[in-house]
């Protein structure tokens, strides 16, 4: 097993000091501790090789669940192997085998050129000159950033500094990277290079940690998904399942020959059960929503067909981004 949790728990102590003068002055005698439970037991483990995505909304204990999982933070409670090491335990030994990648936060240094924040690492790391130049050389070609890593950070692109992000985690060869937000900001280009990069050292066996707010970073890489929420995880399985756990939906975009006459608004003839209006694109133009286990799929076109005609149909899975919203939502009214 290369990564197990178990139990993991982290509460945080707060003192509330009052916002009124009066609970200012009387907050310098006692003050008023609550707890904020971060983490509440959760479990679960991964796989050497996996890609895994690590979803939740802010404040749902992504964070600090990959802090504890580095090893910078301290659980409450629980049990933590990755690697066979407790992170915060054996922390000199367990970073040689870990990278990271942060999109919001950079570990070149601004002023140098990145090739000088290479050669730092190597020394960090103990990384053997033959090594180091060998590791440097392929994964310069593999991200097209040979011509730019003698030019001072400061002078680099969004795109091309965060390829130079990723040779600084991956130059040690490490067994299992993190990456927080690793594609944020970059243009459609850079974002493929990236994706391309980070599939092709899955493939030779790297295990990645994926959390982002970017979806298609998900659907693009992760092979499974764990979604955290409130502390707890609410869901952990592939990205087919997570689709399947709504109910087996589709987006279907209809253009009629015939203005669509059905609709939720009251003033048309309802729509069957199991089909939801999503959007009035034209007065004959739409796009619903098909809950197949209510709804035949077939049903509805012929139906559409028979009643307003069909110019044009287009047949979608229901949007990841929908999904996950729409468990967040639940989980947060339970």
């Amino acid at each position: 097993m290369h990564i197990n949790v178990a139990g993991l728990t982290k509460v945080y102590t707060t003192w509330n000091r009052g916002s009124t003068f009066a609970e200012v002055l009387s907050s310098i005698v006692k003050r008023n501790k609550s707890e904020v439970h971060a983490l509440r037991g959760i479990d679960f483990s991964i796989e050497k090789g996996e890609l895994v995505g690590f979803l939740g909304p802010n404040g749902a204990g992504k964070s600090t669940t990959l802090k504890i999982l580095t090893g910078v933070l301290y659980p409450t409670a629980g049990e933590v192997s990755v690697l066979g090491v407790c992170p915060w335990k054996d922390r000199k030994k367990y970073v040689a085998n870990i990278g990271a990648v942060f999109g919001q936060k950079s570990q070149l240094v601004w002023d140098i050129p990145p090739v000088d924040s290479f050669m730092m690492n190597q020394a960090i790391y103990r990384i053997p000159d033959a090594d180091f130049r060998r590791t440097l050389d392929r994964l310069t070609d593999m991200l097209g950033v040979r011509e730019h890593m003698k030019q001072p950070t400061r002078n680099l692109s969004l795109g091309e500094r965060m390829k130079c992000e990723f040779i600084m985690a991956m130059l040690h060869n490490p067994r299992i990277v993190f990456l927080d937000e690793p594609t944020i900001g970059l243009d459609v280009i850079a974002k493929d290079r990236i994706r391309e990069f980070i599939q092709e050292m899955n493939r030779e066996g790297v295990t990645f940690i994926l959390t982002t707010h970017d979806l298609d970073d998900v659907e693009r890489l992760a092979r499974r998904v764990i979604v955290i929420n409130h502390g707890s995880i609410v869901f952990d399985d592939g990205i087919a399942m997570l689709r399947r756990h709504f109910g087996a939906k589709k987006i279907v975009t209809a253009a009629c020959a015939s203005p669509f006459y059905f609709g939720n608004d009251g003033r048309e003839q309802p729509l069957p059960a199991g089909v939801t209006l999503l959007n009035r694109l034209s007065p004959a133009d739409v796009e619903l929503e098909c809950d197949t286990s209510v709804m035949d799929l077939g049903s509805l076109i012929r139906l559409i067909g028979d009643t307003c005609g069909l110019r044009d149909l287009a047949v979608q899975e229901v949007p990841i981004e929908t999904v996950i919203k729409e468990l967040y939502t639940d989980t947060a009214e339970v």
